[in-house]
């Protein structure tokens, strides 16, 4: 019922499996039938925005994506699962899950641009870790530069619980996470008097000083 909700968080995605065939020494990985990335973190995830932002009763104002990091690197190793190629036409197809995200991204930001009703957030995670949230400092950048935000050696990762509540926070306070994009990681926690959790979510994004992920960059399906 979309007429009670004004918030929405999308955090659909296809999910890479093993397939138990081997190439160079290393495991294969594939999409079950039905979860391709096209059909995922496009399809799938075009007809949500389509239905809560045309449907006349819907009340959401405010649609919040849990993406990934990487989409401005078409080469990033994510994009080859799934991926295949025919023998006859060396024709690829399948896989690209990276193009696929930042192609809906683009989509609900257009959607945005043309509804000044309709704010969006896009959190892009770096990878997930299940450690407990809230107990580290969040790092947040723009368009994979780990070197500018956060230094050369910060952590890849952040844990699922802080992106969640990254997300939670977005919903309640639209005003300083609507029309945004960013990336997001976490510093390795630290103990004692030397501990610095993330604790003011209204003002996490202020470092960025506006800056938002340049979508010129990088490709989409």
């Amino acid at each position: 019922d979309w007429n009670t909700v004004d918030s929405l968080c999308i955090c659909t995605s296809g999910t890479p499996r093993p397939t138990g065939e081997m190439k160079d020494g290393r495991p294969v990985f594939g999409f079950p039938e039905g979860g391709d990335p096209e059909i995922v973190d496009w399809i799938g995830q075009k007809a949500q925005i389509d239905t809560v932002s045309e449907t006349t009763s819907s009340a959401v104002r405010h649609i919040v994506v849990c993406s990934s990091m990487g989409g401005t690197d078409p080469n990033n190793p994510l994009n080859s699962f799934g991926r295949k190629t025919d023998p006859e036409t060396g024709k690829e197809t399948g896989g690209n899950i990276l193009m696929w995200k930042r192609k809906s991204e683009k989509y609900l930001i257009e959607k945005s641009e043309s509804d000044s009703n309709l704010k969006y957030t896009i959190v892009h995670p770096g990878g997930l870790i299940n450690e407990p949230g809230n107990k580290r400092k969040l790092i947040v950048g723009v368009d994979d530069d780990r070197v500018t935000y956060g230094g050369e050696d910060s952590p890849r990762t952040v844990p699922r619980d802080d992106v969640a509540r990254v997300m939670m926070e977005a919903c309640r306070n639209p005003e300083a996470y609507g029309n945004r994009s960013f990336d997001l990681r976490a510093h390795e926690p630290t103990d004692g008097e030397k501990s610095v959790v993330s604790t003011d979510f209204s003002t996490l994004l202020d470092s960025l000083n506006g800056k938002d992920c340049d979508y010129s960059l990088g490709k989409s399906m």
